[in-house]
């Protein structure tokens, strides 16, 4: 069943991508090229999904139209990877299993494709078919969460500035919670509300995705020092080389491994009241977090 979600949540994705990202003969070429190769690298989709599967929770069955919720999800989400490869950051050659935009298409190409796949992601959202104020509250909720203020670009500000030093724990869950935990909470809050969900269940759906987020940039550090570049389609040991702020640095392989399980069993308990609504969801936590095994 999982299995089945993951790859139909893939193929709406892709399919509402390859629609709202203009073509690679659409001129300028250069810059729709450099999208669409970063776009359609072979991600898992996780974030759209995740938004997917929060929407048909709450509404009982998929909302029309909200693939393309997901799609502007998914092109956020690839304009941070574009920019944090940049040799700025970063300075990886290998995303997704393919080399990196800049690699390709050099710095300058690189930079400007991460800014037009955020752009187009807003303009993708200002047309989402559902209620104006779902709309406007959806748009509020993804810009918090891309944001500098426990958001995800604030998360990469306190990462680079954490390199090369032994940052507490709180530092550390801070940097999670903002550099990844942020948009992926934010895809299960919008998919929520372009379903129409209310303030509890908006509650909810926020807890749980806090929780799952941390829980998935905790299995993320330690799949960077367990195992090889070929099996993570990114360069390993990268974190350890840069000595940056990761669980596995400051607490050990096992010590993280549990703390991600015990967040989804948190995570989980904020589902309840969604009975046999969630159990997708479910599935879809437990397998951020078995990717290690």
């Amino acid at each position: 069943m999982l299995n089945q979600t993951l790859e139909q949540g893939r193929a709406l994705t892709d399919a509402a991508l390859d629609r709202l990202i203009p073509p690679e003969a659409q001129y300028p070429v250069s810059i729709h090229k450099a999208m669409r190769h970063s776009v359609f690298a072979g991600g898992k989709r996780l974030r759209p999904i995740l938004c997917m599967e929060a929407g048909r929770m709450v509404a009982g069955s998929l909302p029309a139209g909200i693939e393309e919720l997901g799609a502007a999800l998914e092109m956020l989400h690839t304009y941070s990877l574009i920019h944090d490869d940049l040799p700025a950051l970063d300075n990886d050659n290998l995303r997704r299993g393919r080399p990196t935009c800049h690699k390709v298409f050099g710095d300058a190409i690189a930079i400007l494709a991460g800014d037009a796949l955020q752009t187009q992601a807003y303009e993708v959202l200002a047309r989402l078919k559902c209620p104006a104020e779902a709309r406007v509250r959806i748009i509020e909720e993804i810009a918090h969460g891309t944001g500098t203020i426990e958001g995800m670009i604030g998360g990469q500000v306190i990462d680079l500035e954490a390199e090369r030093s032994r940052p507490d724990a709180a530092t550390l869950e801070y940097i999670h919670r903002a550099k990844t935990a942020a948009l992926i909470t934010a895809s299960l809050v919008s998919g929520g509300l372009y379903a129409g969900a209310n303030d509890c269940e908006v509650a909810k759906l926020r807890t749980f995705g806090r929780s799952v987020g941390l829980a998935f940039q905790i299995v993320d550090d330690v799949l960077d020092v367990t195992q090889t570049s070929e099996q993570l389609g990114k360069t390993a040991g990268k974190d350890t080389a840069a000595e940056k702020a990761t669980y596995p640095a400051l607490f050990g392989i096992e010590q993280s491994e549990r703390k991600a399980d015990e967040l989804v069993k948190a995570a989980f308990a904020e589902l309840e009241s969604f009975a046999e609504r969630a159990e997708t969801l479910r599935e879809l936590a437990r397998f951020l977090v078995e990717r290690k095994k």
